[in-house]
């Protein structure tokens, strides 16, 4: 007899969504954790960078109007407050209410049904390892013996330093980038690759970055940290680009160049589970080489965010309690990242699509075509979204860079996971004036195409052209 149905290795946006599923079926539950619950989003990651660039954002639009000073730990101490009032409803007491069982301390496997915890043994017949992940901290010369913060430890500095260098141009640096430079930081971001934000459309990724080079931010990218050292109490990064060396001296030095699954101390290997780095190995049922051992979030990846964590958490539960599985399916994910204007990512970039599709058809606006955008004074509105011109203009990819870009993907989201062509927003009425509207513009000018590619109207056209020339 086992001591429960399930139990849960971890309490962030995973552990805590598959525990709150599991009392959702009627069945009982251990929610394992060594830190505090809540995880990475709540304590170092979604809730303090968002709560720091809401206030950077206002400081920024204040700044426009009048000067003053900024006390960088009152701040900071409004972060942790909104971290605090987050954890008021997913703390211990909240837990228990629901009739979850909580135990603070670390995890290790026994068997495939059992764990040792805090030198004591519990039995489950299903597992869910979900640990998240930590800062990937790069095997740069001199880092290891030089004081520098990660997002773990950057949102319990007491005030902000004068100057800032960050290592990674990826969606934590960037973010943190923009806002710390709006409360008075002096921030350089030193990023290997030839742009900022990797993953994300060039156009978009070059019209943000002239935005944040505008403000202040300094981006070098193609350059390389090879030597970190401490002189006189500054962080100096030595850093090559182009066979070209240069110093840059900062008062703190912040590492975000990715992150790594957080596997360690857990036993796996004696259970034959499978993992690296980059995540735990499981099957498209999420289900590790102990098919009753399964594992969610950043510790399995391929992204690594909360919505995702929530999504496959879900699944594995579900999976765990049915004879009939579902596979997860990434073929719908979207993302956004929290600068000011937020860029907003959902499937294929425009060169992706292009690998994959023959026939594409690429869809276009800018806030000259927008009247909502017209109304605030420097708005920048960019949106492509990309369709598969074989499939009635079904939707493969959209990029946008705008204000409120995290919520205008949402409607690209509901026409990809539902698979429906463009034009059908095409009789949407959408209130006017908002971003939104651009959707309607977008899919009536899918509706054009489609009546256009019309062979009995294409006929007609070429009709009507010939009686024209005659």
């Amino acid at each position: 007899m086992y001591d429960y149905d399930f139990i849960i290795i971890g309490s962030g946006s995973a552990g805590l969504t598959c525990a709150f599923t599991v009392k959702g079926f009627n069945k009982t539950v251990l929610l394992v954790e060594k830190n505090k619950s809540g995880g990475e989003c709540t304590w170092s990651g979604c809730i303090p960078s968002k709560a720091l660039i809401n206030l950077a954002k206002e400081i920024n639009i204040a700044k426009k109007y009048s000067d003053f000073h900024i006390d960088t730990s009152e701040i900071m101490e409004k972060v942790r407050k909104v971290r605090e009032k987050i954890y008021q409803r997913e703390n211990p007491d909240v837990l228990k209410d629901a009739d979850i069982d909580y135990i603070r301390g670390s995890a290790k496997f026994i068997d495939k049904h059992t764990l040792n915890i805090n030198d004591n043994e519990y039995s489950s017949k299903n597992i869910i390892i979900a640990t998240g992940s930590s800062p990937l901290v790069p095997p740069i010369e001199g880092l290891d013996e030089v004081a520098y913060l990660t997002n773990e430890t950057f949102f319990e500095l007491e005030k902000l330093p004068q100057s800032l260098t960050i290592l990674g141009g990826g969606a934590i640096g960037i973010e943190l980038a923009q806002a710390l430079n709006r409360l008075g930081v002096k921030v350089t971001v030193i990023e290997m690759m030839a742009s900022i934000l990797a993953k994300e459309d060039p156009e978009f990724v070059e019209e943000l970055s002239k935005t944040l080079e505008e403000e202040g931010v300094r981006l070098l990218t193609k350059t390389k940290a090879v030597r970190v050292e401490e002189k006189d109490g500054m962080s100096i990064v030595h850093t090559e680009k182009y066979g070209v060396f240069s110093n840059i001296v900062s008062e703190s030095l912040l590492v975000a160049v990715g992150r790594k699954a957080n596997t360690e101390d857990l036993g796996l290997d004696s259970v034959g589970i499978i993992y690296s780095n980059k995540g735990i190995e499981v099957n498209k049922y999420l289900q590790t080489a102990q098919h009753n051992v399964f594992a969610v979030g950043d510790a399995v990846g391929p992204y690594q965010f909360s919505h995702m964590a929530n999504y496959q958490g879900i699944l594995a539960v579900q999976n765990a309690l049915f004879p009939i599985k579902r596979g997860v399916d990434y073929s719908n994910v979207a993302w956004c990242t929290f600068t000011e204007p937020e860029l907003a990512h959902a499937g294929l970039t425009e060169e992706e699509a292009k690998e994959k599709y023959e026939h594409l058809k690429i869809y276009t606006l800018t806030e000259k075509d927008l009247d909502r955008a017209t109304l605030k004074y420097g708005d920048i509105f960019r949106i492509k979204v990309i369709c598969d011109d074989s499939k009635e203009n079904h939707v493969v990819g959209a990029h946008i860079l705008a204000e409120r870009a995290g919520d205008l993907i949402s409607d690209v989201q509901i026409l990809k996971t539902h698979n429906m062509p463009l034009h059908n927003l095409s009789n949407v009425i959408y209130p006017y004036p908002t971003y939104a509207e651009v959707f309607n513009k977008l899919g009536k000018k899918a509706y054009v195409n489609k009546v256009l590619s019309n062979p009995f109207i294409n006929m007609i056209n070429n009709i009507k052209k010939k009686d024209t020339k005659e």
